[in-house]
């Protein structure tokens, strides 16, 4: 076995020296030997930083089209995502320039990209219409000067940044937190994006121990895992449920979409259905004192059909009365 595996050919070999360096590929791919534990675990380390750099390219995509598709970006907290884009800029920003393999931190590329994309999205489908296009070009002006930044300031001011992003991720987080218990939903926050940074989160701690071991790295990990954490008992807790409305005609509070209605009773007829009312029959007296209907109500679309028997109309032909002023007064006799 071994002399297929040290014959492979040279483009095979060269993936797996970039990805697992030249002494653990000979150790394991070429020896066979598994039990270099060392070794195992920084080629462990290495795919799983691929793997996140892959799922972090794609991360948010479902959350971008479910604000897409819904024309809503309800339940999106806006200063949650600015922070937690500046926290993903700050840490691609120092790994960059500690030189740390891209495996450890090439999802902060595309997670920062993502995020801006969305928070471009929060304001254009913003219930408030007045001033988006200065919010618009306030955003696109602070991200272009804060990449700036991050790329010109020294490594010491860096490095004291990458310990901001501890506070900064729990402030990037408790907005979103907070919004999601007021409200009792979750709202266009995606399942998908929540549950991978959960599992992201989990994979890098382990990456960075194995391969950076920078505490301050680990611990805004750490950090990030409890709140996302947070946020996926939210999901739980809250599946399914559309949040709570505000009755804005008494101020109250109304659970999901829809307002309960109380039963209106019965009225009129009896019928059982609300506005329902007994509508009087009118007849006509004639001259030899007899009665007849000339209207009787049509039984409501509300009610059973019922059966009524066709009005018999006298067949006794009008009498013409004069009048004092010569007219003529029609009326109708009923038999």
């Amino acid at each position: 076995m071994t002399a297929i595996t040290k014959n492979l050919p040279w483009f095979v070999k060269d993936l797996g020296v970039s990805i697992v360096g030249q002494e653990c590929y000979e150790s394991l791919v070429e020896e066979l030997n598994i039990s270099d534990v060392k070794c195992l675990k920084y080629a462990l380390s290495k795919g799983l930083g691929v793997g996140i750099v892959v799922g972090g390219s794609i991360m948010k995509v479902p959350q971008i089209l479910l604000i897409l598709n819904a024309s809503s970006a309800r339940g999106l907290s806006l200063p949650s995502y600015i922070l937690e884009t500046f926290s993903y800029a700050i840490t691609l920003s120092y790994s960059m320039r500690n030189h740390f393999p891209f495996s450890t931190y090439g999802e902060n590329f595309f997670l920062s990209l993502q995020n801006v994309i969305i928070t471009f999205l929060i304001i254009a489908y913003s219930p408030r219409s007045g001033n988006k296009a200065s919010k618009f070009v306030a955003t696109a002006v602070t991200t272009v000067a804060s990449a700036y930044a991050l790329a010109n300031i020294s490594k010491d001011q860096l490095a004291l940044l990458q310990a901001a992003t501890l506070p900064l991720s729990l402030f990037s987080k408790l907005p979103q937190i907070r919004q999601n218990a007021r409200s009792k939903s979750t709202g266009q926050l995606s399942s998908f994006a929540v549950v991978s940074q959960i599992l992201g989160c989990l994979a890098r701690l382990f990456t960075t121990f194995t391969e950076v071991n920078d505490p301050l790295v680990a611990a805004g990990f750490a950090l990030a895992l409890v709140l996302n954490v947070v946020l996926g008992i939210q999901l739980y807790s809250y599946y399914g449920s559309s949040g709570v409305g505000v009755n804005t005609a008494r101020g109250e509070k109304t659970e999901g979409a829809s307002v309960e209605l109380k039963e209106l009773g019965e009225l009129g007829n009896g019928s059982g259905r609300p506005g329902a009312t007994q509508v009087a029959p009118v007849t006509a007296t004639g001259r030899d004192g007899a009665s007849a209907p000339l209207y009787e109500p049509a039984p409501s679309r509300l009610d059973a059909p019922v059966t009524q028997s066709p009005i018999q109309r006298s067949s006794t032909p009008i009498q013409r009365a004069a009048t004092p002023s010569g007219g003529r007064k029609w009326s109708r006799k009923v038999d």
